[in-house]
């Protein structure tokens, strides 16, 4: 299985020179392979091949007024061309319907201006992992890296990234193995929620942690400075990495939490099921804030890939099973409930039955996992007797005697 490992470079400055060197070239050379193809288009001309762009490039690379292109790696060159047949294939694969997911967009012209700016190194480039911690790349040097865990195996690739806030990140392809990882026998359905991030069926509740909300009043702050300082000049820029360094700390803090929870969850249980929520209609109502701050995609998307890559069983049900309205003791359906109501009394079987842990017992069971509520917040209610059922009656006086 492919994997991608991400570690923080330190670059000096002789480093980032050559990087932005390096950026600067593959834009060029994307944008002229684009307003090719746009030029052919637009006079009606047979599409322009992924074999005619590279040889465009190999004989631009021989021009006296572009001989600044073989001051950075070929195969950065070459892998941004690649970039950009990808892009049209998705672009065309997506209008003929034989994608899924939103229709793509065409390929755009890359600026200068961009927060975030991309180069890949391929086997074929000879990048080198040194014993001395730092990442040797061709026509760049050889740049420090904070290795936060060691690599699996050899990469096959390594993409070098500039992010908005002016941080430079290292990005290995790896082809791995699952590591160990003891059986476990539990199931866990999950239910997503605002006031937790996650509730599980066995009872337990995650916190929401609220990192947006928490840094609301330092986002403000930063934003404020930002609106004040005059178009165009230095401070400004200052200004808006300092707005983009804030935006990446809580980013970032939000998806090491997202790692946390999902690892915890597929190493203790051996399924899990969550519900299908069409996250991106919600985040257009009044609670985008809160719903686009608790990350519910991607951390979907991290207990997906983990549940594949250590065995474990991962199971999604549909956005329309009525889990909030079905009692999870004996199956009536109650139908729906305001928000604000977060514990109910079943009608039929008089059990009390808290919302989000009714909601994920009910999820786990609609993906055909066992569950036991033991820790639930669910209990059977009080019904009158039958009326010819046998009871204890009061002894009499003699009987006492």
């Amino acid at each position: 299985m492919r994997l991608r490992y991400n570690y923080r470079l330190d670059p000096q400055p002789r480093h980032r020179i050559a990087l932005a060197k390096a950026f600067g070239c593959a834009r060029f050379v994307v944008n002229d392979a684009l307003a090719a193809r746009e030029a052919a288009h637009g006079a009606g001309l047979p599409y322009v091949t992924n074999a005619e762009l590279s040889a465009r490039l190999t004989a631009s690379k021989c021009d006296p007024a572009r001989a600044w292109l073989n001051e950075v790696s070929a195969v950065v060159l070459q892998q941004a061309l690649a970039d950009l047949n990808t892009a049209y294939r998705n672009f065309f694969a997506s209008r003929k319907g034989d994608r899924k997911g939103p229709k793509m967009a065409k390929p755009r012209f890359r600026s200068r201006k961009d927060h975030r700016q991309a180069i890949r190194f391929t086997a074929n480039s000879r990048f080198k992992v040194l014993g001395n911690g730092k990442l040797r790349l061709p026509k760049i040097g050889d740049v420090p890296v904070r290795w936060s865990r060691p690599l699996p195996s050899e990469p096959s690739s390594v993409t070098i990234v500039k992010d908005s806030a002016g941080r430079y990140f290292a990005s290995f392809v790896i082809e791995t193995e699952p590591g160990p990882l003891s059986a476990a026998e539990p199931a866990a359905g999950i239910d997503f929620g605002l006031r937790h991030f996650a509730v599980l069926s066995d009872g337990r509740k995650i916190a929401a942690p609220q990192f947006l909300r928490r840094a609301e009043k330092m986002l403000k702050r930063r934003q404020r400075s930002l609106s004040r300082k005059q178009k165009g000049s230095r401070n400004r820029d200052k200004a808006r990495v300092k707005v983009a360094r804030a935006h990446a700390r809580v980013a970032d803090a939000r998806r090491d939490f997202h790692h946390q929870v999902s690892t915890a969850l597929i190493r203790d249980n051996q399924a899990v099921a969550v519900e299908d929520l069409a996250v991106k209609a919600l985040g257009r109502t009044r609670m985008a804030k809160s719903i686009h701050d608790a990350g519910w995609s991607g951390f979907v998307a991290m207990l997906e890939y983990k549940a594949r890559f250590y065995g474990r069983e991962f199971h999604r049900i549909g956005r329309f099973t009525p889990t909030s309205q079905t009692c999870s003791l004996c199956g009536v359906k109650d139908g729906p409930k305001p928000l604000h109501i977060r514990t109910w009394q079943c009608g039929a079987c008089g059990a009390h039955l808290d919302r989000d842990i009714n909601a994920a017992v009910n999820v786990a069971r609609a993906a055909g996992l066992a569950v036991t509520a033991c820790r639930a917040q669910v209990r059977p209610g009080f019904a009158l007797a039958q009326r010819g059922e046998a009871g204890t009656h009061p002894k009499s006086p003699r009987e006492a005697a």
